[in-house]
């Protein structure tokens, strides 16, 4: 797979309450972060043999109640974006850097309405 999904995300209201589900559920080793980029709690999961990092955060007023998301890595952030784009896809969040040194990201939604993240480290 030349672009692989390297992350995850999962949001809700309640993301102290997320975070105890998942941790009691499927035993995740999950560790708080302090605040998200849109500014609300957000928790890290942490990497397991054969799995993938991921995130849980509080949803603010502007996002929907809950989502999940996956993050595709990717070398040139706007040439994908460009490229989906062209393919029907609209740009919703454009190249940001996110906090401590876990790279960029950016985000298109598809013409049947999903979210796909794009990162770079």
């Amino acid at each position: 797979m030349p672009n692989p999904v390297t992350y995850f995300e999962l949001g809700g209201r309640n993301a102290a309450g997320l975070r105890d589900l998942y941790s009691e559920l499927f035993g995740w080793k999950i560790e708080p972060m302090g605040e998200s980029a849109a500014g609300s709690d957000f928790y890290f999961v942490k990497e397991e043999e054969g799995g993938i990092r991921g995130g849980i955060l509080q949803t603010v007023e502007d996002m929907p109640d809950n989502y999940m998301m996956f993050y595709v890595s990717v070398d040139d952030l706007q040439g994908y974006l460009d490229k989906a784009e062209k393919l029907g896809c609209s740009t919703i969040v454009a190249p940001m850097a996110i906090p401590n040194g876990m790279g960029h990201i950016a985000i298109f939604q598809d013409p049947q309405g999903n979210f796909i993240g794009l990162h770079k480290f």
